[in-house]
């Protein structure tokens, strides 16, 4: 009975999580119909999580588009199949990694960031100070973040998908010693609408999952140093736990026979 009793505890505390979170998502997409607007925390956001997130991006994808032709050509290698290099970077990178690696670089830099900046403003009752001025906290900190990330995402994701190719090309003419204009059309013909509209939709939900986890976490963070790095470390578990979850679910969606 204790072994039931512990499972159960555990189950109804993940369903009590899920529930809260699922409250506060909703809390924050409810306050896109209700003005006041914030529109300089919303410019201040894209920039943070858009424009200074693009270094990072470029460099994650670059090395990870040309890792994966090397990796490819000797796979096919053993098969004879070494032309299929150019359509499979291609593919793996639109519909997989490209999203996938974005979203996780932006957790670990954005929802950080956010969930450490929000739990120190809880620490120091800057929190409370806007509710005392009549500021909705949730208006002025939690939505501008999340708009942003979900509008931005889309954007750098694409950006990586390019990149990444691109990082696959480099390798395989200059490396691999394929043919530039052969790589580059085989890239073109093989990748489809939906793959790259499946990129998008995956890159909108992630931002929106990276940037609702750090306002989340920092919205519910315990005072003192300790609750705001225990805020930290919740949130970008959480973003990254639900952006693999989230991916599967897509792609599920999107690819499924």
């Amino acid at each position: 009975m204790k072994v039931l009793a512990i499972i159960g505890a555990l189950v109804l505390g993940a369903l009590a999580s899920v529930g809260r979170v699922a409250l506060f998502a909703l809390d924050t997409v409810s306050h896109l119909l209700r003005p006041p607007y914030y529109p300089r925390e919303f410019g201040q956001a894209i920039l943070q999580i858009g424009y200074f997130s693009l270094p990072v991006v470029g460099l994650t994808t670059i090395f990870t588009g040309g890792a994966l032709a090397l990796q490819i050509y000797a796979g096919s290698a053993r098969f004879s199949a070494e032309a299929v290099v150019p359509q499979i970077v291609a593919i793996g990178m639109v519909r997989e990694l490209g999203p996938v690696l974005v979203g996780l670089m932006i957790a670990a830099r954005v929802t950080s960031s956010i969930a450490a900046e929000i739990a120190t403003m809880k620490v120091t009752e800057q929190i409370d100070a806007l509710t005392t001025l009549s500021t909705n906290p949730m208006k002025y900190l939690t939505l501008p973040r999340v708009l942003a990330a979900t509008l931005v995402m889309p954007v750098l994701v694409g950006v990586g998908d390019v990149i990444g190719i691109f990082g696959g090309y480099l390798v395989g003419v200059e490396r691999l010693g394929f043919n530039a204009g052969s790589y580059l059309r085989n890239t073109v013909d093989f990748i489809e609408a939906l793959d790259v509209v499946s990129s998008l939709v995956k890159g909108a939900a992630f931002g929106f999952i990276a940037a609702l986890m750090g306002c989340y976490f920092g919205m519910r963070s315990g005072r003192g140093a300790q609750g705001v790095g225990q805020a930290t470390k919740g949130a970008v578990v959480a973003a990254s736990v639900l952006i693999l979850a989230a991916n599967f679910i897509l792609t599920e969606l999107f690819f499924a026979a």
